[in-house]
Formats: C-alpha cells, sequence, structure tokens
C-alpha cells in the first residue's frame, strides 16, 4: 500500500494525489511493450492530462495524442514535441495551427478530408479514421463504433484506395479492452480494410488497452503488434488513456455530514461525484475506496457536496460506523477524472497533488474562488 496513505495529514483534503512511483511503474510497462513489440506508445490527454509528470512519462513513452488545440498546445508546451491530432472536427479558425503542430493528423471522415486536402504539408502525416461496425464494448456510452456512431468511416463509404496525401489508418474500438478483446477487432478491421493496410505506411490502433492492468496479456497484444507490422509494413502506434495513470493515484475526501432517510445511510462527502467523478455516474461504476469491507455491517450511500439529486454512489460497507470528519479516500482516481472535472454548483474543486517517490506531499494546483469565476464571464 502508497506510503501517502500514513501520511494524510500532510495532504490538503480534498485533493487529487498522484503517486510518482506507482505512475512511474506504469511508464516502465508500457516502455517495456514498446522495446519488445517495436510499437509507438502515445499519451491520450483526454485521458491522463497531469502535465507535472509528462517529463517523466517522456522517458518512457513517445509522445502524446490530442483531441483539440488545446491539448495540441499543452503537447508542445509540456512534452515538448508535436501531437498525433484526431479530432472529431477541425474547424477553419483553428486546423493551420493544428497543422503546423501535429506530426500526424487524422481525418474522422471524407468530408473533413475534403475540406482540408488543399492545405496538406509535405511534413505532416495525414490519416483517416475507419470505423468496422464492431466493438467488444458492452456499455454505448463508451462505445466508439455502436450503430449510427458519428466516429469514423465504415467500409461501405471508403473507396478502393487511401485518398491522395493520406499514408496512414487509425481505429480506435477499445474501453477497458483486454488483448483477447483486440484480437477480436483485428480480425474484423483485416477483413474490411485490409487492402488499405496495404497502402499504408503506418496504422494507429487507437486505445482503450488496458495494457497496466493486472494479468493483462502483454505477450498476446506484442504478438499481435508484430504481426501487423511484419504483414503490412506499417509503423504502429498506440494510444492509451486509462493505462497511462491505472491505480496510480488517489482522490482523498472527508465525510462532512451522515443523512439518514427511510433507513437509507448517506455519508455526505466535501466532493462530488457529478463535478469531480463523473465516470462514476456515466458509466457507471462503483468507485474501491481505502478501507471498505465487503463484509462490513455498516452500509452506507456516499453523497457528493452538490444539488443534484443523483450525486451519490449506492453500496459502501465498513466494518465500523462513519463519523464526521473522517477520511474516505478512493482509490484508482487519477485517469479519466480531473479531466472531466467541471465546477458545478462553485463547489470547492479538488487540489492536485503528487506524492514523490522521496515520500513528500508536493502541491501543484490549489484552485480559489477566481478559477470558478473566471469560467462564466
Amino acid at each position: 500500500m502508497s506510503g501517502l496513505l500514513n501520511e494524510l495529514e500532510k495532504i490538503p483534503n480534498p485533493c487529487f494525489v498522484i503517486d510518482e512511483s506507482l505512475f512511474e511503474r506504469n511508464m516502465q510497462c508500457l516502455h517495456k511493450l514498446e522495446q519488445c513489440a517495436g510499437v509507438n506508445i502515445l499519451c491520450a490527454l483526454k485521458g491522463f492530462a497531469m502535465w507535472e509528470v509528462f517529463p517523466l512519462a517522456m522517458q518512457y513513452i513517445s509522445g502524446g495524442t490530442a483531441s483539440s488545440l488545446n491539448e495540441v498546445k499543452l503537447i508542445a508546451d509540456k512534452m515538448n514535441c508535436k501531437a498525433h491530432s484526431c479530432f472529431v472536427v477541425y474547424t477553419e479558425e483553428e486546423f493551420d495551427t493544428v497543422n503546423s503542430m501535429s506530426s500526424h493528423i487524422t481525418f474522422n471522415s471524407l468530408n473533413q478530408y475534403e475540406k482540408f486536402k488543399g492545405r496538406l504539408k509535405e511534413n505532416v502525416k495525414y490519416g483517416i479514421r475507419i470505423n468496422p461496425d464492431f466493438s467488444t464494448v458492452e456499455v454505448d456510452y463508451y462505445n466508439p463504433c455502436k450503430p449510427g456512431s458519428r466516429f469514423g468511416i465504415t467500409s461501405d463509404l471508403m473507396g478502393e484506395h487511401l485518398p491522395l496525401g493520406v499514408t496512414g489508418i487509425h481505429f480506435h474500438m477499445l474501453c477497458e479492452s483486454s488483448a483477447e478483446d483486440f484480437e477480436q477487432a483485428l480480425e474484423t478491421i483485416e477483413k474490411q480494410f485490409g487492402y488499405l493496410l496495404h497502402q499504408a505506411e503506418w496504422v494507429n490502433f487507437g486505445g482503450g488497452h488496458h495494457i497496466t492492468k493486472e494479468a493483462y496479456n502483454i505477450d498476446l497484444l506484442t504478438v499481435l503488434i508484430q504481426r501487423i507490422k511484419q504483414r503490412y509494413a506499417v509503423e504502429v502506434f498506440l494510444e492509451p488513456g486509462e493505462a497511462i495513470g491505472l491505480n496510480a493515484g488517489y482522490l482523498i475526501s472527508k465525510v462532512e455530514d451522515v443523512v439518514t432517510a427511510h433507513s437509507v445511510h448517506t455519508a455526505i462527502l466535501n466532493v462530488s461525484f457529478a463535478a469531480h467523478m463523473p465516470d462514476c455516474l456515466e458509466m457507471p461504476y462503483k468507485p474501491c475506496v481505502i478501507n471498505e469491507e465487503s463484509s462490513g455491517t455498516f452500509h452506507y450511500r456516499l453523497g457528493g457536496n452538490t444539488c443534484m439529486s443523483g450525486d451519490y454512489v449506492e453500496g459502501f460497507t465498513f466494518e465500523k460506523p462513519l463519523r464526521i470528519g473522517d477520511v474516505i479516500v478512493f482509490e484508482d482516481m487519477v485517469h479519466y477524472t480531473f479531466v472531466k472535472t467541471n465546477f458545478f454548483n462553485g463547489v470547492q474543486h479538488p487540489c492536485l497533488g503528487v506524492w514523490t517517490k522521496e515520500c513528500d506531499f508536493k502541491l501543484l494546483k490549489e484552485f480559489v474562488y477566481e478559477d470558478y469565476r473566471d469560467r462564466l464571464s
């Protein structure tokens, strides 16, 4: 268990805390995959964007993927490299800037390619996003290939050749998925788009690969990557979002009140699921809490501190009754968490911090009234 859990009095509450040692462990895992499989690993900023640790990450991986102009700029600013850009849509006003700050640009549709094909540059590699109408993702909210998806070009709309100036193929079909899921996805891709892979110079396998999860079959993933490289003579990229920060940090909070209604006991926290952990409501899922005991006899709903009625998660059990002032530590809270936080209701935003390899806490950001005020007008 991380040393910071024995030093909680050093950390402001509430606070998102990334554990530098745990984060580096993920980076070492991804770097080993880069070396063994000959693949380029990119950090997708939509899933992890704590730029304080970008210099550490860049010691192990190859760069970053951007889905917006702001992410492109953050990659340039804090990773000191050009972005792999894959926007849902590029606007007229921003395309030239994106074009100048990217090494790779993927078009989500043929319309987008047609709009900007006259502005392609020799020193940028361009790709198209394909959609095979297949995915093993069970939750529609997170399925990029569900029927009618706005992502990518389906096989019935794709011609016999890559568009002029396009040298790459990009697809994203996974979410929290295994190597076995990816194997199924590849089979579909090769059946529908193998002829385009033979024309391509590079391919981006997208995100959703749960590479740093315990028991993930990295050997199978390595074999699959090597097979594609050999069969089609392409350079391969992966852009995991969740795997970058998986199990590498916490959200530290505390109980501010305990209320009971119709035998339902709710511990109200100084954080919000709606504002600070939106994935818990969107997926939905029950986050893990340190010191929760499934065999405990005290059952609680954990409630957020906003006025939204649905700002709570059910099903937490403890050996002792929760009291006002008790610290609640949520695990696995540095991917798809603070990148999606908001200032709903004006509730206090958790600080951002790092638990360093030297076992010290480093405060990165403390949010104040002006942060809330200046977003509104």
